[in-house]
């Protein structure tokens, strides 16, 4: 049975409790294991706590969920961007898959709302399809 960690940032909790609960919903219906969950404070957080479930040998892979929302200056393309290549790095470093489902940037509150449950589903299904890879 694949196991697999999740890291969902609370900023934006509205969205990302909805995220992270349709992600083990999807992992329950796939048949795959949801080992730990670690909330860690935003999505500029979630590459920390990603090593941090790497290194645990009953993790085959890692869900990484967070809303980015636009604000009035460049932050959001600092986090997600920043978020985005920090867990592609530790992918590889560990040689274990780490999905992005981090909505995000430019990206409205509306829309975030939106794209919530087509993230959570999509980085599961993605996380479990790469550990068939190995």
């Amino acid at each position: 049975m694949v196991a697999i960690g999740i890291v969902v940032a609370k900023y934006n909790h509205d969205i990302t409790n909805i995220m992270v609960q349709k992600a083990k919903d999807h992992a329950e219906f796939l048949g795959v294991k949801v080992e730990k969950v670690y909330e860690v404070p935003g999505t500029f957080d979630i590459p920390y706590a990603t090593k941090k479930l790497l290194e645990d040998k009953k993790i085959d892979a890692v869900v990484t969920l967070g809303a980015v929302i636009e604000g009035e200056t460049d932050h959001d393309n600092i986090v997600a961007l920043t978020a985005a290549r920090e867990i592609m790095d530790l992918s590889m470093k560990y040689n274990k898959p780490v999905t992005n489902g981090i909505s995000g940037p430019k990206m409205t509150r509306a829309q975030a709302v939106t794209r919530a449950e087509g993230y959570a589903k999509r980085a599961v299904e993605a996380a479990v399809k790469l550990t068939k890879l190995k």
